[in-house]
Formats: structure tokens, C-alpha cells, sequence
């Protein structure tokens, strides 16, 4: 763990949603409706160090530029990072894998060609009842399957816990990874979903093995749910330091807990994609660096 007061990475990633315009989860095209030109100069303007992107867009970019292109313009850009999601229903069977393949096929292969180490990946969703609760063994050997592919791939993979999936706590998503014990398998641990879930910051430091934390993200929400925990998530999320969250807290834990790398920072919610982008980008970045100076207060002060 760390103990000094000064948090030096403070690299910043813009998720696939917070950069994307009017774009959303599940809303079936995913794509952004912003020129990626437009979208990566806002974004360096904004002094941002890495991006996300979604299959969708990773799909439409590769069909339309070329990979090799967008990755020429980011990195005349200054942007450094690149992370991709979402791979979902890893574990299914029929259509639903099928889907889930080609997903994962794409991903893998642009990986290289953005200079992509890490991909996303959900746990499976429980918020509609449509489906039967996978089995956990089932689970954790699919989970351990598509990690050692992601490691012949050269990458790694990390689930992310959700409060309205199978993995409804970091407990459970610690517990996962522990047991499948993968190298190439690690967890997404997000301020939403960490709070949503349940689980204090201040527990962080002693709940988290940091070998297996391979992404970090923060947002911020207010004190209570907006609706269902879906909506809550996809469409009313706040930039850090603008909710109830206490993602200062949230950060001084994780720099505690001897966090080292970028912070991704997912900004979900209808005022974020009624802004323009540029606008979108500058306030999400300014608030989060003075999330960052809060964060190191609390780490002066204790």
C-alpha cells in the first residue's frame, strides 16, 4: 500500500462513453455520431491521455479509415492509451456466443493495431430477469478460457462487477478472480458500481488484491438511485466531485491501496451527451483534477 500524500498518475482516459456525444449502452447502434476527427481533437484540447472505444465504433472505424489511420491520428494527437469493450455473454451458448465470438474476434485483432493491452468484459447482467442465472462453476472456467486467449493474444481481459449482475459486489469479483487465478484475468473497479454495490472506499486498501486490478474508473452519482440501478447507471451518472459518491475518497483509497496506473473516467447521463463534446470533455477533465487535489487533502490530512 501506498502512504505517501502525492498522487503523480494522474493520466486520464476518456471511456468510450464519456468522449462519445449522443451514444449509449444497449440503445442497439452504439456507435457515436461524432466525426472521430472532431472527437480526438476534443479530447487532446482537453489534455486527456488515452480514449476507449466501443465494439461499434471499433467495427465502423476499422470498415471506414483503418485501424493503422486512427491510430496515426491519436498518436499525432498525444494520445497515448487505448482501451476496447465490451465483450459480453463469454459464458453462453447458441446466438448469444456467437455474437459474443465475433465481438471477441474483432477486439483481438484491433488490439495490436491501437496498442491496446486491456479489453473490457461484463459479468452477466440480471437487471432484465430474461435470462437463467449462468452456473458459477461454468462461469469461472469461462472466465479462465477467455483470459488465456486474451494472454496468447497478448492481452489481458478484466470483468467489471456490477451491482445488477451476477457479480453484484468487488467481494464477488475478487472472489472470482482469485479463484480462477489467471494472470490474464483481472477487475475493473469503478466508483459507481463500488458504491452502488455496497462496499465503503475505505475498504478498498484491504479488499482489493492489486495484481488482479487491471483497470480503474471513476464517476460519481447522487446519494440515492435515480430509478432502477440500470438507469441510474446509463443515464445519470456525474462528473467526479458532483454527487454523493465521494470519488475524492475514492481516489485517496485506491492511491492507498498502491494504485500506479491511468484512471479511466466513465461519464454515463443524458447532460453529458446533450453537451457538446468539447464542452463534454473539458468539464469532465476539470472536475476530475480537482477530485485529484481533494483526494490528496484527505491523504495530507489522515
Amino acid at each position: 500500500m501506498s502512504s505517501n500524500s502525492t498522487i503523480n498518475n494522474r493520466d486520464l482516459l476518456a471511456t468510450c462513453w464519456t468522449w462519445a456525444g449522443d451514444a449509449a449502452p444497449a440503445r442497439g447502434d452504439e456507435r457515436s455520431p461524432e466525426d472521430i476527427h472532431d472527437r480526438i481533437a476534443a479530447a487532446a484540447a482537453a489534455g486527456w491521455n488515452g480514449v476507449g472505444l466501443i465494439h461499434a465504433d471499433v467495427v465502423a472505424l476499422r470498415d471506414s479509415m483503418g485501424l493503422p489511420a486512427l491510430r496515426k491520428l491519436l498518436d499525432e494527437a498525444g494520445i497515448e492509451k487505448v482501451e476496447l469493450e465490451f465483450i459480453s455473454n463469454w459464458w453462453a451458448s447458441g446466438a448469444e456466443r456467437e455474437a459474443s465470438d465475433q465481438v471477441r474476434a474483432d477486439l483481438f485483432d484491433a488490439a495490436p493495431l491501437l496498442g491496446v493491452t486491456t479489453i473490457k468484459v461484463g459479468a452477466q447482467l440480471t437487471a432484465f430477469g430474461s435470462t437463467e442465472p449462468v452456473d458459477g462453476d461454468l462461469f469461472a472456467e469461462s472466465f479462465d478460457a477467455l483470459a488465456s486467449e486474451a494472454g496468447r493474444h497478448g492481452l489481458r481481459v478484466a470483468v467489471e462487477p456490477m451491482p445488477m449482475s451476477n457479480l453484484k459486489t468487488v467481494v464477488d469479483g475478487v472472489d472470482l478472480v482469485s479463484a480462477v487465478d489467471n494472470p490474464h484475468g483481472g477487475l475493473v473497479i469503478d466508483t459507481w458500481h463500488v458504491r452502488r454495490g455496497g462496499t465503503l472506499n475505505e475498504a478498498l486498501p484491504d479488499v482489493l488484491p492489486m495484481e488482479r486490478v487491471f483497470v480503474v474508473e471513476l464517476d460519481d452519482a447522487d446519494e440515492a438511485i435515480v430509478g432502477s440501478l440500470w438507469d441510474d447507471t446509463i443515464n445519470h451518472r456525474r462528473n467526479p466531485g458532483d454527487g454523493a459518491l465521494d470519488t475524492a475518497g475514492f481516489i485517496a483509497a485506491m492511491h492507498r491501496a498502491g494504485w500506479a496506473g491511468h484512471w479511466g473516467v466513465e461519464i454515463i447521463s443524458h447532460e453529458q451527451r446533450a453537451k457538446p463534446i468539447t464542452t463534454a470533455l473539458a468539464d469532465t477533465a476539470a472536475a476530475t483534477r480537482a477530485a485529484f487535489d481533494a483526494a490528496e487533502q484527505r491523504l495530507t490530512q489522515a
